[in-house]
C-alpha cells in the first residue's frame, strides 16, 4: 500500500467499525448463543463485530461459532480465488502471494446469489500488516459522484472470465465438474452466458446490479465487483504482463458497463478513490474473530510479512429476485 492510500486509512474507532467485543469470562459460543439477537443487531447497523479475547477451540470451535450465529456454513462455489479448504466449510482466506494487496471487495457480489455473513478467525497473526480492512458501502455509494452512480444503475456491470486450460484457476475448479453440459446448466440457471473457446478454454459473461439494498434496509450500497476485477486495478506490472499475454479480450477477469462498452480510466481511479476514503483497519491478535454483515461492509487484505493464517466461512445465502438475465439486458 503506497503512502498516500495508507493516509486514506483511517482508526476504525472512529469509524464505530467493528464493533468490539471484549472477553468477560462466558465462553465464546456461549456469549454467542445468549446474546444472538444483540449481536446481529449490532451487526446489521454497523457492519462489522470483532469478538477479541476468547479461546475460540481451533477449527471446529470456529465452525459452531459460526453456526450459533448464523447458521450452517455454505459451500464455497463458483468461486474466483485460490482457496483451501481447511476442515468442513471453514477455507484458507484467499491464497495469494504475501506482498500482493487484495483489493475491497464484497463477497461474490458478481454472483446470482451470495452470503449475507462472513466470519474471519485469526488463526496465526502476521508479524507485520495482513490486516482486512474494512469499508462501509453505504459510504462508499456516497462518495461517489451521483453522476457516476446513475450511469451504472442504469447500464449495470458486466464481468467477463476467460479461463484458460493452462493458466490460473480453471472451469473445473470454478464450477466443480468436468461436465461441459453441467456447466451450461449452472450458467443458465445463475445468468451467465458461457461461451467455449478453442480445444479447453471457456468464457463466461455475467451482467449484475450495481448497486443494492440488503434485505430490510433502503440504505442503497455499492455492492459489486466492477472495481475489483478491472484490469486497472491490477499492479502495473501484473497488468502489462496479461494483456502481453493474452490482450484485453483474454483477460481472465475484466468488467465494463453492462452494455459491454469500457469504463473510462478516470471513472475507475473515482471508484477506487471511493473505497480508499471509507476504508479502516485494525491489526489483528491471535483467535479474533471478525464477522462482516457482506451487504454492508467491503473487505480485503493487506500485504503481510510473517506467517499469517486467517480461516473463513460464509452463512446465509441470499438471492435478489429481480436480477435480469444478461442477454435480456443488453437487448433492451
Amino acid at each position: 500500500m503506497s503512502a498516500q492510500e495508507e493516509d486514506q486509512v483511517t482508526d476504525p474507532a472512529a469509524a464505530g467499525l467493528p464493533v468490539t467485543i471484549e472477553n468477560d469470562g462466558t465462553p465464546l459460543v456461549e456469549l454467542v448463543e445468549t446474546r444472538r439477537a444483540e449481536l446481529r443487531a449490532a451487526l446489521v447497523a454497523h457492519g462489522a463485530l470483532l469478538l477479541r479475547g476468547f479461546d475460540v477451540g481451533g477449527v471446529d470451535g470456529f465452525d459452531r461459532v459460526v453456526r450459533a450465529l448464523a447458521g450452517e456454513p455454505l459451500t464455497y462455489t463458483e468461486r474466483s480465488s485460490p482457496r483451501s479448504t481447511i476442515k468442513g466449510r471453514v477455507y484458507t482466506s484467499t491464497d495469494y502471494p504475501a506482498d500482493e494487496e487484495i483489493f475491497l471487495h464484497n463477497e461474490n457480489s458478481y454472483q446470482a446469489s451470495w452470503p449475507l455473513t462472513l466470519f474471519f478467525h485469526c488463526v496465526r497473526p502476521p508479524t507485520s500488516l495482513g490486516a482486512t480492512p474494512l469499508a462501509d458501502v453505504r459510504r462508499v455509494y456516497r462518495e461517489i459522484d451521483p453522476a457516476v452512480r446513475v450511469e451504472f444503475e442504469r447500464r449495470r456491470w458486466m464481468l467477463v472470465r476467460n479461463f484458460h486450460g493452462d493458466f490460473g484457476t480453471s472451469w473445473r475448479q470454478v464450477f466443480d465438474t468436468d461436465d461441459r453440459d453441467e456447466v451450461a446448466r449452472y450458467c443458465a440457471a445463475n445468468g451467465i452466458e458461457a461461451q467455449w473457446v478453442g480445444r479447453d478454454g471457456l468464457r463466461t459473461r455475467s451482467v449484475r446490479d450495481a448497486v443494492h439494498h440488503r434485505p430490510g434496509s433502503d440504505v442503497p450500497s455499492w455492492f459489486n465487483h466492477a472495481t475489483f476485477f478491472h484490469v486497472s486495478t491490477l499492479a502495473k506490472d501484473l497488468q502489462e504482463a496479461l494483456l502481453a499475454m493474452f490482450g484485453e479480450e483474454g483477460l481472465p477477469t475484466n468488467t465494463y458497463y453492462g452494455d459491454g462498452e469500457p469504463i473510462p480510466t478516470d471513472v475507475m481511479d473515482h471508484l477506487r478513490a471511493a473505497y480508499r476514503a471509507a476504508t479502516v483497519r485494525f491489526d489483528y491478535r491471535a483467535d479474533d474473530v471478525l464477522v462482516v454483515d457482506n451487504m454492508t461492509v467491503a473487505h480485503g487484505r493487506e500485504p503481510f510479512t510473517g506467517p499469517r493464517r486467517i480461516a473463513v466461512a460464509m452463512a446465509e445465502p441470499y438471492r435478489p429476485t429481480h436480477q435480469q438475465d444478461p442477454i435480456e439486458q443488453r437487448e433492451q
